[in-house]
Protein backbone atom coordinates (compact mmCIF):
# COMPACT_ATOMS: atom_id res chain seq x y z
CA UNK A 1 0.00 0.00 0.00
CA UNK A 2 1.21 3.58 -0.82
CA UNK A 3 0.93 6.05 2.08
CA UNK A 4 0.51 9.61 1.13
CA UNK A 5 2.50 12.10 3.11
CA UNK A 6 2.69 15.89 3.47
CA UNK A 7 5.10 18.17 5.17
CA UNK A 8 4.88 21.90 6.99
CA UNK A 9 7.74 23.87 7.14
CA UNK A 10 7.99 26.07 9.68
CA UNK A 11 10.57 28.74 10.74
CA UNK A 12 13.87 29.39 9.34
CA UNK A 13 15.32 28.60 5.98
CA UNK A 14 17.68 25.84 7.79
CA UNK A 15 14.88 24.43 9.04
CA UNK A 16 13.55 24.56 5.52
CA UNK A 17 16.71 22.48 4.35
CA UNK A 18 15.95 19.92 6.94
CA UNK A 19 12.86 19.82 5.52
CA UNK A 20 14.04 19.12 2.12
CA UNK A 21 15.96 16.24 3.07
CA UNK A 22 12.84 14.64 4.73
CA UNK A 23 10.73 15.42 1.62
CA UNK A 24 13.68 13.65 -0.21
CA UNK A 25 14.05 10.42 2.13
CA UNK A 26 10.22 10.18 1.97
CA UNK A 27 10.44 10.32 -2.30
CA UNK A 28 12.84 8.23 -2.33
CA UNK A 29 11.09 5.32 0.15
CA UNK A 30 7.37 4.10 -1.12
CA UNK A 31 5.63 6.77 -0.28
CA UNK A 32 3.51 9.87 -1.78
CA UNK A 33 4.17 13.68 -1.14
CA UNK A 34 1.06 15.83 -1.06
CA UNK A 35 0.31 19.30 -0.80
CA UNK A 36 -3.29 18.33 0.29
CA UNK A 37 -3.35 17.54 4.37
CA UNK A 38 -6.97 15.92 4.02
CA UNK A 39 -5.55 13.64 1.84
CA UNK A 40 -2.49 12.98 3.91
CA UNK A 41 -2.12 9.71 5.80
CA UNK A 42 1.10 11.42 7.35
CA UNK A 43 1.68 14.46 8.18
CA UNK A 44 5.07 15.99 9.72
CA UNK A 45 5.55 19.40 10.91
CA UNK A 46 9.14 20.54 10.87
CA UNK A 47 9.35 22.83 14.12
CA UNK A 48 10.38 25.87 15.51
CA UNK A 49 10.95 26.62 18.77
CA UNK A 50 13.16 29.77 18.34
CA UNK A 51 11.30 32.67 20.30
CA UNK A 52 7.55 32.41 22.12
CA UNK A 53 5.71 33.12 18.66
CA UNK A 54 7.20 30.54 17.29
CA UNK A 55 6.53 28.19 19.41
CA UNK A 56 2.95 28.90 19.64
CA UNK A 57 2.94 28.73 15.46
CA UNK A 58 4.37 25.07 15.70
CA UNK A 59 1.88 23.98 18.26
CA UNK A 60 -1.23 25.60 16.46
CA UNK A 61 -0.02 23.81 13.53
CA UNK A 62 0.11 20.46 15.28
CA UNK A 63 -3.22 21.06 16.82
CA UNK A 64 -4.69 22.27 13.34
CA UNK A 65 -3.20 19.39 11.84
CA UNK A 66 -4.01 16.83 14.08
CA UNK A 67 -7.80 17.44 13.18
CA UNK A 68 -7.25 15.14 10.26
CA UNK A 69 -7.40 12.30 12.29
CA UNK A 70 -10.90 12.85 12.90
CA UNK A 71 -12.18 14.61 9.57
CA UNK A 72 -9.42 12.72 7.33
CA UNK A 73 -7.17 10.14 6.18
CA UNK A 74 -4.71 10.75 8.94
CA UNK A 75 -3.12 7.74 10.48
CA UNK A 76 0.43 9.37 11.68
CA UNK A 77 1.35 13.11 13.08
CA UNK A 78 4.80 13.90 13.19
CA UNK A 79 6.58 16.71 14.86
CA UNK A 80 10.01 17.11 14.12
CA UNK A 81 12.59 20.13 14.63
CA UNK A 82 13.62 22.64 17.20
CA UNK A 83 10.32 22.44 18.80
CA UNK A 84 10.49 19.02 19.29
CA UNK A 85 14.06 18.97 20.75
CA UNK A 86 13.35 21.07 23.40
CA UNK A 87 9.94 20.20 24.78
CA UNK A 88 9.96 16.05 23.86
CA UNK A 89 8.27 14.90 27.01
CA UNK A 90 5.74 17.40 27.28
CA UNK A 91 4.63 17.66 23.24
CA UNK A 92 4.21 13.49 23.91
CA UNK A 93 2.18 13.98 27.03
CA UNK A 94 -0.01 16.88 26.66
CA UNK A 95 -0.30 16.69 22.86
CA UNK A 96 -2.46 12.97 22.26
CA UNK A 97 -2.80 13.61 18.61
CA UNK A 98 0.61 13.25 18.08
CA UNK A 99 2.25 9.58 17.49
CA UNK A 100 5.88 10.50 16.85
CA UNK A 101 8.12 13.74 18.56
CA UNK A 102 11.91 14.03 16.34
CA UNK A 103 14.65 16.30 17.38
CA UNK A 104 16.80 18.04 15.31
CA UNK A 105 19.25 15.34 14.57
CA UNK A 106 17.34 12.54 14.15
CA UNK A 107 15.52 13.71 10.90
CA UNK A 108 17.54 11.42 8.70
CA UNK A 109 15.66 8.28 10.29
CA UNK A 110 12.36 9.49 9.22
CA UNK A 111 11.23 6.61 6.85
CA UNK A 112 12.07 4.21 10.29
CA UNK A 113 9.72 6.71 11.93
CA UNK A 114 6.98 6.79 9.81
CA UNK A 115 6.67 2.65 9.79
CA UNK A 116 7.09 2.25 13.21
CA UNK A 117 4.19 5.19 13.77
CA UNK A 118 2.28 3.27 11.62
CA UNK A 119 2.68 0.17 13.33
CA UNK A 120 0.69 2.09 16.22
CA UNK A 121 3.95 2.70 18.00
CA UNK A 122 4.69 6.26 20.28
CA UNK A 123 8.28 7.37 18.64
CA UNK A 124 10.54 9.80 20.65
CA UNK A 125 13.85 10.32 18.78
CA UNK A 126 16.04 12.77 20.03
CA UNK A 127 19.45 13.67 21.70
CA UNK A 128 21.96 13.61 18.65
CA UNK A 129 22.48 17.39 18.32
CA UNK A 130 25.72 17.02 17.16
CA UNK A 131 25.29 14.81 14.05
CA UNK A 132 27.27 14.25 11.30
CA UNK A 133 26.62 15.31 7.93
CA UNK A 134 25.50 12.47 5.65
CA UNK A 135 26.15 13.78 2.58
CA UNK A 136 24.35 10.87 0.83
CA UNK A 137 20.88 11.69 1.65
CA UNK A 138 18.99 13.00 -1.18
CA UNK A 139 17.10 16.41 -1.09
CA UNK A 140 14.03 16.95 -2.57
CA UNK A 141 13.87 21.42 -3.19
CA UNK A 142 10.72 23.04 -2.38
CA UNK A 143 11.63 26.46 -2.97
CA UNK A 144 11.09 28.16 -7.21
CA UNK A 145 13.20 26.07 -9.58
CA UNK A 146 15.30 29.11 -9.98
CA UNK A 147 16.50 29.48 -6.43
CA UNK A 148 17.88 27.33 -2.94
CA UNK A 149 19.19 27.17 0.38
CA UNK A 150 22.75 25.72 0.84
CA UNK A 151 23.47 25.30 4.55
CA UNK A 152 27.12 25.21 4.92
CA UNK A 153 27.04 24.37 8.49
CA UNK A 154 24.56 23.72 11.45
CA UNK A 155 24.89 24.39 15.46
CA UNK A 156 26.67 27.63 17.17
CA UNK A 157 29.03 28.30 19.42
CA UNK A 158 28.57 31.82 20.15
CA UNK A 159 26.34 30.88 23.33
CA UNK A 160 24.45 34.56 23.31
CA UNK A 161 22.58 35.02 26.43
CA UNK A 162 19.04 35.05 24.81
CA UNK A 163 19.40 32.46 22.73
CA UNK A 164 18.81 28.52 22.87
CA UNK A 165 19.73 27.81 19.68
CA UNK A 166 23.38 25.91 20.73
CA UNK A 167 21.05 23.72 23.00
CA UNK A 168 18.55 22.51 20.27
CA UNK A 169 21.53 22.04 17.00
CA UNK A 170 24.68 21.67 19.13
CA UNK A 171 28.00 23.06 18.52
CA UNK A 172 29.12 24.52 15.14
CA UNK A 173 29.42 21.88 12.64
CA UNK A 174 30.72 22.94 8.73
CA UNK A 175 30.67 20.96 6.01
CA UNK A 176 33.31 20.32 3.77
CA UNK A 177 34.05 22.35 0.94
CA UNK A 178 33.93 20.34 -1.53
CA UNK A 179 30.61 18.70 -0.65
CA UNK A 180 29.38 22.22 -0.44
CA UNK A 181 30.79 22.79 -4.16
CA UNK A 182 29.29 19.22 -5.40
CA UNK A 183 25.47 20.39 -3.96
CA UNK A 184 25.79 23.66 -5.41
CA UNK A 185 26.96 22.57 -8.70
CA UNK A 186 24.25 20.32 -9.11
CA UNK A 187 21.47 22.72 -7.93
CA UNK A 188 22.94 24.89 -10.40
CA UNK A 189 22.87 21.62 -13.37
CA UNK A 190 19.24 21.46 -12.68
CA UNK A 191 18.63 25.03 -13.14
CA UNK A 192 18.99 27.06 -10.00
CA UNK A 193 20.39 30.70 -10.46
CA UNK A 194 20.51 32.14 -7.05
CA UNK A 195 22.36 30.32 -4.00
CA UNK A 196 21.54 31.71 -0.52
CA UNK A 197 24.12 30.76 1.85
CA UNK A 198 22.77 29.91 5.43
CA UNK A 199 23.83 28.70 8.76
CA UNK A 200 23.39 30.21 12.41
CA UNK A 201 26.95 32.22 11.31
CA UNK A 202 28.41 31.80 8.28
CA UNK A 203 31.35 33.64 9.27
CA UNK A 204 32.75 30.84 11.26
CA UNK A 205 32.80 28.25 8.28
CA UNK A 206 35.72 26.19 8.58
CA UNK A 207 36.94 26.95 11.68
CA UNK A 208 36.52 23.44 12.99
CA UNK A 209 37.38 21.87 9.60
CA UNK A 210 40.58 24.03 8.70
CA UNK A 211 41.25 25.96 11.68
CA UNK A 212 40.38 29.44 10.48
CA UNK A 213 37.68 31.15 8.96
CA UNK A 214 37.62 29.86 5.78
CA UNK A 215 34.16 31.83 4.10
CA UNK A 216 36.16 33.56 1.54
CA UNK A 217 38.15 30.64 0.49
CA UNK A 218 34.44 28.99 -0.07
CA UNK A 219 33.38 32.02 -1.87
CA UNK A 220 36.03 31.97 -4.27
CA UNK A 221 35.32 28.08 -5.06
CA UNK A 222 31.84 28.61 -5.63
CA UNK A 223 32.27 31.69 -7.68
CA UNK A 224 33.94 29.47 -10.57
CA UNK A 225 31.04 27.47 -11.14
CA UNK A 226 29.44 27.60 -14.40
CA UNK A 227 25.90 28.87 -14.93
CA UNK A 228 25.52 30.26 -10.93
CA UNK A 229 24.42 34.00 -11.10
CA UNK A 230 23.58 35.13 -7.69
CA UNK A 231 25.56 34.06 -4.68
CA UNK A 232 23.09 35.40 -1.19
CA UNK A 233 24.83 35.56 2.14
CA UNK A 234 22.78 35.38 5.17
CA UNK A 235 23.33 35.88 8.85
CA UNK A 236 26.88 37.35 8.78
CA UNK A 237 27.47 37.48 11.93
CA UNK A 238 29.95 41.23 12.29
CA UNK A 239 32.51 40.40 14.67
CA UNK A 240 34.29 37.99 11.84
CA UNK A 241 33.58 40.19 9.03
CA UNK A 242 37.78 40.86 8.18
CA UNK A 243 38.98 42.09 4.88
CA UNK A 244 39.47 39.06 3.02
CA UNK A 245 35.81 38.43 3.45
CA UNK A 246 35.07 42.10 2.17
CA UNK A 247 37.48 41.84 -0.75
CA UNK A 248 35.77 38.85 -2.18
CA UNK A 249 32.19 40.52 -2.04
CA UNK A 250 33.18 43.32 -3.34
CA UNK A 251 35.54 42.08 -6.30
CA UNK A 252 32.96 39.27 -7.41
CA UNK A 253 30.78 39.66 -10.66
CA UNK A 254 28.20 36.75 -8.06
CA UNK A 255 28.26 37.58 -4.81
CA UNK A 256 25.53 40.20 -4.34
CA UNK A 257 26.01 43.55 -2.58
CA UNK A 258 23.63 42.17 0.14
CA UNK A 259 24.75 41.31 3.67
CA UNK A 260 22.45 39.99 6.85
CA UNK A 261 24.41 41.34 9.77
CA UNK A 262 22.60 40.11 13.18
CA UNK A 263 23.42 43.16 15.21
CA UNK A 264 20.54 42.80 18.02
CA UNK A 265 21.63 46.10 19.96
CA UNK A 266 24.25 49.08 19.85
CA UNK A 267 25.07 49.78 23.61
CA UNK A 268 27.61 48.26 24.83
CA UNK A 269 26.37 47.42 28.42
CA UNK A 270 23.49 45.62 26.65
CA UNK A 271 25.81 43.74 24.00
CA UNK A 272 27.87 42.47 27.31
CA UNK A 273 24.85 41.29 28.91
CA UNK A 274 23.66 39.58 25.58
CA UNK A 275 27.48 38.29 25.25
CA UNK A 276 27.95 39.51 21.94
CA UNK A 277 31.56 39.98 20.71
CA UNK A 278 31.05 43.45 19.51
CA UNK A 279 31.23 46.95 20.68
CA UNK A 280 29.33 50.06 19.25
CA UNK A 281 32.55 51.48 17.53
CA UNK A 282 33.39 48.50 15.88
CA UNK A 283 29.87 48.35 14.84
CA UNK A 284 29.99 51.84 13.39
CA UNK A 285 33.26 51.38 12.09
CA UNK A 286 32.09 48.19 10.26
CA UNK A 287 29.41 49.93 8.50
CA UNK A 288 31.09 52.03 7.47
CA UNK A 289 34.24 50.57 6.01
CA UNK A 290 31.29 48.03 4.01
CA UNK A 291 29.63 51.06 2.31
CA UNK A 292 33.02 52.80 1.70
CA UNK A 293 34.42 49.50 0.27
CA UNK A 294 31.07 48.54 -1.50
CA UNK A 295 29.14 51.45 -1.92
CA UNK A 296 25.91 49.83 -3.05
CA UNK A 297 25.64 47.51 -0.53
CA UNK A 298 22.81 46.52 1.16
CA UNK A 299 22.72 45.37 4.84
CA UNK A 300 20.08 43.76 6.73
CA UNK A 301 19.98 43.47 10.41
CA UNK A 302 18.00 42.92 13.57
CA UNK A 303 17.38 44.07 16.75
CA UNK A 304 16.25 43.14 20.30
CA UNK A 305 13.74 45.49 22.20
CA UNK A 306 13.51 45.48 26.25
CA UNK A 307 16.37 43.25 26.79
CA UNK A 308 16.55 42.48 30.77
CA UNK A 309 17.99 45.70 32.13
CA UNK A 310 17.30 47.60 29.18
CA UNK A 311 17.28 51.35 30.65
CA UNK A 312 15.23 54.10 28.29
CA UNK A 313 18.35 55.68 28.07
CA UNK A 314 19.64 52.52 26.68
CA UNK A 315 17.19 52.42 23.79
CA UNK A 316 17.30 55.85 23.58
CA UNK A 317 20.79 55.67 22.71
CA UNK A 318 20.42 53.10 20.13
CA UNK A 319 17.17 54.72 18.62
CA UNK A 320 19.82 57.48 17.37
CA UNK A 321 22.47 55.27 16.52
CA UNK A 322 20.23 53.32 14.34
CA UNK A 323 19.68 57.05 12.94
CA UNK A 324 23.14 57.41 12.48
CA UNK A 325 23.77 54.09 10.58
CA UNK A 326 20.59 54.12 8.65
CA UNK A 327 20.34 50.55 7.97
CA UNK A 328 18.88 49.63 4.60
CA UNK A 329 16.64 46.72 6.13
CA UNK A 330 15.21 46.48 9.91
CA UNK A 331 14.13 43.52 12.02
CA UNK A 332 12.82 44.39 15.24
CA UNK A 333 11.80 41.53 18.04
CA UNK A 334 10.50 42.42 21.22
CA UNK A 335 12.80 40.28 23.82
CA UNK A 336 11.34 36.99 24.28
CA UNK A 337 12.55 35.23 27.42
CA UNK A 338 13.07 31.84 27.16
CA UNK A 339 13.82 29.16 29.80
CA UNK A 340 17.26 27.66 29.91
CA UNK A 341 19.20 30.65 28.79
CA UNK A 342 21.12 32.83 31.04
CA UNK A 343 19.05 36.08 30.15
CA UNK A 344 16.13 34.65 31.45
CA UNK A 345 17.77 34.64 35.10
CA UNK A 346 18.93 38.22 35.00
CA UNK A 347 17.16 40.83 36.72
CA UNK A 348 14.96 43.82 35.25
CA UNK A 349 12.88 41.99 32.77
CA UNK A 350 11.04 44.24 31.20
CA UNK A 351 7.02 44.73 30.67
CA UNK A 352 5.69 43.11 27.65
CA UNK A 353 3.97 46.48 26.69
CA UNK A 354 7.86 48.48 26.83
CA UNK A 355 9.37 46.13 25.10
CA UNK A 356 6.22 46.18 22.24
CA UNK A 357 6.47 50.18 22.35
CA UNK A 358 10.31 50.31 21.83
CA UNK A 359 9.68 47.83 19.18
CA UNK A 360 7.31 50.08 17.46
CA UNK A 361 9.12 53.07 17.70
CA UNK A 362 11.94 51.98 15.57
CA UNK A 363 10.02 50.62 12.90
CA UNK A 364 8.09 53.60 12.45
CA UNK A 365 11.35 55.17 12.00
CA UNK A 366 12.61 52.77 9.54
CA UNK A 367 9.59 53.04 7.89
CA UNK A 368 11.04 56.38 6.65
CA UNK A 369 14.48 55.06 6.37
CA UNK A 370 13.02 52.24 4.18
CA UNK A 371 11.37 55.26 2.02
CA UNK A 372 14.47 57.09 1.59
CA UNK A 373 16.64 54.39 0.43
CA UNK A 374 14.07 53.47 -2.18
CA UNK A 375 13.66 56.82 -3.06
CA UNK A 376 17.57 56.79 -4.15
CA UNK A 377 17.35 53.91 -6.37
CA UNK A 378 14.81 55.59 -8.91
CA UNK A 379 16.35 56.14 -12.19
CA UNK A 380 18.77 53.63 -11.39
CA UNK A 381 18.90 50.27 -13.66
CA UNK A 382 19.21 47.30 -11.84
CA UNK A 383 18.77 43.56 -12.62
CA UNK A 384 15.54 41.67 -11.06
CA UNK A 385 14.99 37.96 -10.76
CA UNK A 386 11.58 37.19 -11.80
CA UNK A 387 8.89 35.52 -9.57
CA UNK A 388 5.64 35.63 -11.29
CA UNK A 389 3.33 37.55 -12.76
CA UNK A 390 0.22 39.93 -10.98
CA UNK A 391 -3.39 40.45 -12.42
CA UNK A 392 -2.35 42.61 -14.78
CA UNK A 393 -1.17 41.27 -17.49
CA UNK A 394 1.65 43.49 -18.06
CA UNK A 395 3.15 43.83 -14.51
CA UNK A 396 5.37 40.98 -12.92
CA UNK A 397 6.91 40.60 -9.67
CA UNK A 398 10.95 40.07 -8.62
CA UNK A 399 13.47 40.48 -6.89
CA UNK A 400 16.65 42.47 -7.24
CA UNK A 401 19.93 42.00 -5.58
CA UNK A 402 18.55 44.13 -2.61
CA UNK A 403 15.65 41.46 -1.80
CA UNK A 404 16.14 38.42 -0.11
CA UNK A 405 12.80 36.26 -0.82
CA UNK A 406 10.25 36.31 2.08
CA UNK A 407 11.86 38.72 4.02
CA UNK A 408 12.52 41.83 1.94
CA UNK A 409 10.43 43.79 -0.54
CA UNK A 410 9.96 43.27 -4.53
CA UNK A 411 10.32 44.84 -7.67
CA UNK A 412 6.91 45.25 -9.53
CA UNK A 413 7.74 45.37 -13.29
CA UNK A 414 6.22 46.72 -16.25
CA UNK A 415 6.80 44.83 -19.74
CA UNK A 416 4.55 44.46 -22.80
CA UNK A 417 6.48 41.26 -23.37
CA UNK A 418 5.62 38.63 -21.05
CA UNK A 419 8.06 37.50 -18.48
CA UNK A 420 8.50 33.94 -17.05
CA UNK A 421 9.52 32.47 -13.65
CA UNK A 422 13.52 32.94 -13.41
CA UNK A 423 14.01 35.15 -15.93
CA UNK A 424 16.74 37.73 -14.81
CA UNK A 425 15.95 40.67 -16.89
CA UNK A 426 17.13 44.49 -16.54
CA UNK A 427 15.15 47.11 -14.99
CA UNK A 428 15.40 50.77 -14.67
CA UNK A 429 13.40 51.74 -11.75
CA UNK A 430 10.47 54.49 -12.26
CA UNK A 431 9.19 54.64 -8.46
CA UNK A 432 9.59 54.02 -4.76
CA UNK A 433 6.94 52.55 -1.94
CA UNK A 434 8.00 52.63 1.27
CA UNK A 435 9.25 48.55 1.37
CA UNK A 436 9.15 47.54 -2.36
CA UNK A 437 9.75 49.75 -5.89
CA UNK A 438 8.30 49.79 -9.47
CA UNK A 439 10.42 49.46 -12.49
CA UNK A 440 10.00 48.98 -16.14
CA UNK A 441 12.74 46.73 -18.81
CA UNK A 442 15.28 48.44 -20.26
CA UNK A 443 15.57 46.10 -22.75
CA UNK A 444 12.83 43.27 -22.99
CA UNK A 445 14.41 41.44 -25.78
CA UNK A 446 17.59 41.04 -23.58
CA UNK A 447 16.20 38.78 -21.45
CA UNK A 448 18.88 36.27 -19.90
CA UNK A 449 17.31 32.96 -19.22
Amino acid sequence: MSYNVGLVSLGCAKNLVDSEIMLGLIERGSYTITEDHSKADIIIINTCGFIESAKEESIDTILQLGQYKENGNLKALIATGCLSERYKDELLNEIPELDAVVGTGDYENIIQIIEDTLKGEKVCAYGHIDYSFDESLPRRISTPKYTAYVKIGDGCDNHCTYCIIPYLRGKYRSRKLEDIKREVEQLVNNGVKEIIIIAQDITQYGIDLYEKHSLPMLLRELEKIEGLRWIRLLYVYPENIGEDLIDVIKNSKKILHYLDIPLQHTEDSVLKKMARRTTKTKIINLINTLRREIPDIIIRSTIITGFPGESEEEFEAMVETLKDLQIDRLGVFPYSLEEGTPAALLGGQIEEGVKIRRQEQILEMQQDISLSHNESQVSKIIEVLIEGATDDPNTFVGRSYMDAPEIDGYVYVHSQKRLEEGDLCVVRIVDALEYDLIGEIVHGDELTK
